[in-house]
């Protein structure tokens, strides 16, 4: 789950790390209130608050929304209320939103601070390693991703512990790194430890600070800040759990959380139906080695009942990007025949307008072809994954 940036701010303060005061506003009238609280005669920093990067380089699509992309410099108090007008309830386009953008209703009103020097900084699981990995990096004329892209020698890379704070060999590497003053030494540990006991304490799947910002005392800020929380540790993480912005989240992946299925869409054009996070990327990976992208996948848990199943599936009928669905079920918490009537059920609604590929085994994989068959719908069956990888695609490539 990706929380705003007001509030990722909130909780790393309440970790001992610098931020800007700022208040949110959702109307331009709060904005303008929220501006003469925090300072008298400015600049501030007005900031659109949609979970995506780049929002600064990115543009509204109406077009009386003045030329300012969705972080905007304000250097005079009249200022404040027309800006805010221009950018609630407009559509903020960035390289993360895709063409359609996401609309902005809220905005976050900020003391404008002047740094000396910027900074990257975050920590994110090392998936491959299975460790947590601290990444710094100077931020000149480029921004992070293309630094990544086309320069990684200059991120620096510290393994965390999950049991033990920050070693101090390991700040000293960073201020190193970073060519850092030594009057920022204590501010580097409070930052560094800070932010890995946020990531710890919170279940953070990532957590960025893009940039952070030298102050000429040596103070470091955290300007900006992105946090993701897993999703599966949001049971005894209620206070966050409760920041959840549904407006970010289509309305299927709305509807299957009602279900507590996990629904995510991309680009491509197969809707997947399992019931693994793992069979999903195996599958896409299939997909994808046939030149063929993912438009969704849900995954269906144990559990439930044959009309929750049946609203899953139905959100991956609906889906106009879906071409073709491919469904791979392994029956165990979940019953074979169970998704069969699901799958009946949901078309009786809605139709099966699309080749659907189907691959069972486990609990009463018998019972649910039996189910299907009987139905009548014009489903295709696979003994494999392989298989039905290879049997999607040429039905689709028939149909198209």
């Amino acid at each position: 789950m990706n929380i705003h940036e007001y509030q990722a701010k909130k909780i790393l303060s309440e970790y001992g790390i610098k931020i800007p005061k700022g208040i949110i506003a959702y109307t331009p009238n709060e904005a303008k209130s929220a501006a003469e609280k925090l300072s008298k005669t400015g600049p501030w920093m007005l900031k659109a608050q949609i979970q995506s990067s780049a929002r600064d380089k990115g543009y509204f699509i109406e077009k009386d929304r003045g030329e300012g992309g969705g972080i905007r410099l304000i250097k005079s108090k009249k200022k404040i209320l027309e800006n805010a007008k221009q950018m609630l309830g407009a559509t903020l386009v960035t390289i993360q939103t895709g063409p359609q953008g996401k609309k902005v209703n809220r905005i976050y009103v900020e003391n404008y601070i002047k740094v000396e020097k910027y900074f990257y900084m975050s920590v994110a699981i090392n998936r491959v390693k299975g460790e947590l990995t601290l990444m710094v990096a100077p931020l000149l004329y480029a921004d992070i991703i293309k630094v990544a892209l086309s320069h990684p020698e200059r991120i620096l890379k510290i393994p965390l512990s999950i049991a033990q704070n920050t070693k101090p060999e390991q700040v000293k590497e960073v201020m190193d790194f970073l060519k850092l003053p030594p009057r920022s030494a204590k501010h580097l540990e409070n930052l560094v430890n800070g932010i890995h006991k946020v990531f710890l304490q919170t279940d953070a799947s990532m957590i960025e600070i893009n940039p952070v910002g030298l102050l000429k005392n040596g103070e470091l800020v955290a300007l900006d800040s992105k946090m993701s929380i897993d999703d599966n540790a949001l049971y005894r993480q209620v206070k966050i759990a409760c920041l959840k912005d549904e407006s970010e989240s289509s309305e299927r992946e709305v509807n299957a959380s009602k279900y507590k299925f996990t629904y995510r869409e991309f680009d491509g054009s197969v809707g997947c139906i399992v019931n693994g996070d793992g069979i999903a990327l195996a599958a896409m990976d299939m997909l994808k080695e046939k030149s063929i992208g993912t438009a969704c996948f849900i995954n269906v848990k144990g559990g439930v009942d044959k009309d929750k199943i049946a609203s899953g599936i139905k959100i991956i009928m609906t889906n106009p990007r879906v071409e073709g669905i491919l469904l791979n079920i392994l029956g165990g918490f979940v019953r074979c025949n169970l998704i069969a009537d699901g799958i009946v059920a949901a078309a009786s609604e809605v139709g099966l307008n699309v080749p659907m590929v189907i691959r069972f085994e486990g609990t009463n994989k018998d019972i649910a072809k039996e189910i299907l068959e009987n139905s009548r719908l014009p489903v295709i069956w696979a003994d494999s994954m392989e298989e039905s990888v290879e049997k999607l695609a040429k039905a689709m490539e028939e149909v198209s």
